[in-house]
């Protein structure tokens, strides 16, 4: 072997690998992986990401299937993950306009509105919204540390009541990649 080779393979083996990206699983779930919330397993169906334009993501919207039943797990990003389990609630409203400050579920808990915004929103699975389109969201708290989530895209309301779920009791399991050989 001549001694070009010889250096010429020293230096290849002193190559860096380039450092991969870590996964962070509040945010990179796929459909199709598996969300596991205090021992209760779901399939993820849907997902949706929301952002401003020319930012990085802030809100992901897990749409969960155990069986016939479906939730979603809503997670926001600040300086920390603060998640949501949330059930759909029926109920309709004709102008975003007409959103009110303050929600009377006619239960226990009555809302009041945090905050409002406009984002846009990616998709993937089944979801209630289109992709690359404008999505306006509310943000209500209650007592007992419930909200309550209304979402409206050209029309279609999504209304969704949960709560405050810690992060330390969501798992998240990947689905698996690899074809499956016989």
């Amino acid at each position: 072997m001549s001694v070009w080779k010889r250096v010429g393979g020293i230096l290849k083996s002193n190559k860096s690998v380039p450092e991969t990206k870590p996964s962070n699983p509040f945010e990179d779930t796929k459909v199709g992986d598996i969300v596991s919330v205090d021992l209760e397993e779901y399939v993820v169906s849907g997902k949706l990401t929301y952002f401003d334009q020319g930012f990085a993501p802030h809100r992901f919207a897990y749409y969960l299937q155990n069986g016939k039943h479906l939730s979603c797990l809503l997670v926001e990003k600040g300086r920390t993950y603060e998640c949501f389990i949330c059930e759909f609630v029926e109920g309709a409203l004709d102008d975003p306009n007409d959103v009110p400050t303050r929600l009377d579920t006619g239960g226990e808990v009555t809302y009041e509105l945090e905050h409002n915004r406009t984002d846009t929103v990616r998709t993937e699975g089944n979801t209630d919204f289109r992709a690359a389109d404008q999505v306006m969201f509310w943000r209500y708290f209650g007592t007992k540390d419930r909200y309550f989530f209304l979402q409206w895209q050209d029309g279609k309301y999504v209304a969704m009541e949960g709560e405050r779920t810690p992060a330390g009791l969501i798992k998240f399991l990947k689905a698996s990649s690899e074809p499956k050989s016989h």
